[in-house]
């Protein structure tokens, strides 16, 4: 049990701020702790063995097909794993983990709506701006956010002139403030419109759980949910050349 708690726990402080390598090192580390209690459990005297379940085999490799091919925009195929996975293996764990990515998924194809904020702490722009914008969701508290905040300034560097446009949303949660994001923005030399978001309403619709977060807009619908850190050239150059 305390094994499970440590998981549990850990994946809680992942959903408010993480990083696809950090995901991936949960991941790997949870499925040993489950390994393990479950060995433990098939180790005390007269306890049945613990066989391996082929069930949940099949339903990780679905699950992994499913992330493959949402990696690749290949939406429908990710969306057929997932309903395999949920149909063929509803109580497996690769099934309680499809969440995130069902998560994702779902608002792939929806309108974007008004990019209507609280207020502007830097610009301003909308989402018929360029031929793509990228949305995203920060907090100033949050190390993975910091992280990628300049990073986003250089890809924004790179490609403004060329039909990106971008915007960055925060909350100013956990005692955030105008001065502290500012404050951020200005060590990271970053000049991309940001703006404090209005309530729940945006991240709401762009399926936001956790940060940072990152969407594309294109033609007034959302096209694109993921980590920021995910993103490549390759991709904006598709986004805003398409």
């Amino acid at each position: 049990m305390a094994m499970r708690w440590v998981a549990i726990v850990m994946g809680g402080l992942l959903a408010a701020c993480s990083n696809p390598e950090t995901d991936k090192k949960i991941a790997d580390m949870e499925a040993r702790l489950v390994a393990l209690e479950e060995k433990s459990k098939g180790a005390r005297p007269g306890a049945p063995a613990v066989a391996d379940d082929p069930g949940e085999e099949a339903a990780t490799e679905l699950l992994k097909a499913a992330n493959s091919a949402f990696e690749a925009q290949k939406y429908d195929d990710a969306k057929a794993k997932l309903a395999e996975l949920t149909e063929k293996y509803p109580n497996t764990k690769a099934a309680k983990s499809s969440a995130r990515l069902s998560g994702e998924l779902v608002v792939i194809g929806r309108p974007a709506g008004e990019l209507a904020v609280a207020e502007w702490l830097q610009g301003k722009t909308d989402f018929s701006q360029g031929n793509a914008t990228l949305v995203v969701f920060f907090e100033e508290w949050c190390p993975h956010c910091k992280r990628e905040v300049p990073k986003l300034e250089a890809t924004y560097g790179k490609y403004k002139g060329k039909g990106l446009n971008m915007v960055g949303l925060t909350k100013l949660t956990k005692g955030g403030t105008k001065e502290k994001v500012m404050a951020l923005l200005n060590e990271n030399k970053v000049t991309y419109p940001v703006a404090q978001e209005q309530g729940q309403a945006l991240s709401d619709n762009f399926g936001v759980r956790g940060i940072p977060a990152a969407a594309v807009v294109k033609g007034g619908q959302i096209v694109w949910r993921g980590h920021p850190a995910k993103i490549s050239d390759a991709m904006i150059e598709g986004w805003i050349g398409g």
